[in-house]
């Protein structure tokens, strides 16, 4: 059944494309911190193994939230693994031998490139497509990635202290 939401087809389509791109990167996000939750060794081993469980759980509602607002919208949600690893516009290291403060550097990296997009696509929502429910759902997300970019960032001030 055809969507009477107050966008038009066009609109629905766009923001429908930039929720989709954005499941992408998330996936490659939720992935990356899954893949560094299994393979990160040393001495913070176990706080560090910890802290990525719970980021991938919560990365896992967000995603779950993106796929439900573009539903809400009247567009189908990207979930096909394949279609999400060639659509994704980021990319990262694999954990296996990759030393612990490079994961969290990498991680810190996928969370700022996020902010950066959804910024921008918050902004084109509303400008661009009339869709003031998306970019305040769009920016409530960035603000959760610039918390997790914060605590990422001081972990890895913390870290580069402790090594000098």
């Amino acid at each position: 059944m055809k969507s009477n939401i107050g966008l038009t087809d066009e609109a629905r389509l766009e923001v429908g494309q930039i929720l989709n791109l954005l499941l992408a990167d998330e996936s490659v996000l939720y992935t990356t911190t899954r893949d560094y939750h299994w393979n990160v060794t040393g001495l913070e081993f176990d706080s560090l193994h910890r802290q990525f469980e719970v980021q991938y759980g919560q990365i896992a509602g967000w995603i779950d939230e993106i796929a439900e607002r573009a539903r809400a919208i009247g567009v189908g949600a990207r979930g096909n693994w394949a279609d999400l690893a060639t659509a994704a516009r980021s990319s990262a290291n694999p954990g296996a031998g990759l030393p612990a403060l490079d994961m969290l550097s990498e991680l810190l990296a996928l969370h700022e490139e996020l902010i950066v997009q959804l910024r921008a696509d918050a902004a084109a929502c509303a400008g661009r497509f009339h869709d003031a429910g998306t970019a305040d759902f769009l920016t409530g997300l960035m603000e959760r990635h610039e918390k997790a970019a914060w605590m990422l960032r001081a972990q890895l001030e913390t870290e580069e202290a402790e090594t000098s």
